[in-house]
């Protein structure tokens, strides 16, 4: 009888284990690759996260091939931007950009891109875009102190955890919710599942 494959997860996002976690499958490691996210003058958002997802699986792949208990595993990496027209929004670390953020957003349609890599235990990549369009609520001075004040912002692209209090600011949202929370589910387990990936082993553990 085979064993399972193992699972690396280039990411130390806990959303994204969590994710994961929620479709019934476990990371056998978690390889967060440490890149320079910052966009190429004049990227646009979609080629922005297909960019660094492919960046992050390459990365993750040598540091893979160094490790005899991981070597030959999948690997998944992801990016999540998001974006108002071309403009690339930043991972929010200072309230300040937090603000400028939830400003810009307030009251105004955006988009958030996910680019998902898969990389194959035979070093194939397979990779997806995913996009989501989504519509806050206009907000006021008070919505946004107070937004700022919890810090849930912090580290999150566009400034904002849609998953947490910022929900509540989604007027409308039209395609994937877990791509705005950071990985789309469908089309992760879509790629697992199509490269061999014994996708359904932990749905029991996971209900």
């Amino acid at each position: 009888m085979s064993l399972r494959p193992k699972l690396v997860l280039a990411s130390a996002s806990p959303r994204r284990l969590t994710l994961l976690n929620q479709a019934g499958i476990a990371a056998d490691a978690l390889r967060p690759v440490d890149l320079d996210e910052t966009p190429t003058r004049g990227e646009l958002p979609r080629a922005c996260a297909t960019r660094l997802a492919h960046a992050k699986a390459t990365a993750a792949l040598e540091t893979v091939r160094r490790d005899d208990d991981l070597n030959g595993a999948f690997i998944l990496a992801a990016d999540t931007v998001v974006a108002v027209g071309r403009r690339i929004l930043p991972k929010a670390e200072l309230e300040t950009e937090a603000e400028q953020c939830l400003r810009l957003l307030s009251g105004r349609n955006h988009r958030v891109y996910t680019g998902i890599v898969l990389v194959t235990p035979k070093a194939a990549f397979r990779q997806r875009l995913v996009e989501t369009r989504v519509r806050f609520k206009r907000l006021n001075d008070e919505d946004i102190r107070g937004y700022l004040a919890t810090g849930e912002w912090r580290g999150k692209a566009g400034g904002y955890a849609v998953q947490g209090i910022a929900g509540s600011f989604v007027v409308k949202l039209s395609g994937s919710y877990t791509n705005v929370v950071g990985l789309p589910l469908y089309e992760t387990v879509s790629l697992l599942g199509g490269e061999g990936f014994p996708i359904r082993e932990g749905w029991c553990d996971a209900a």
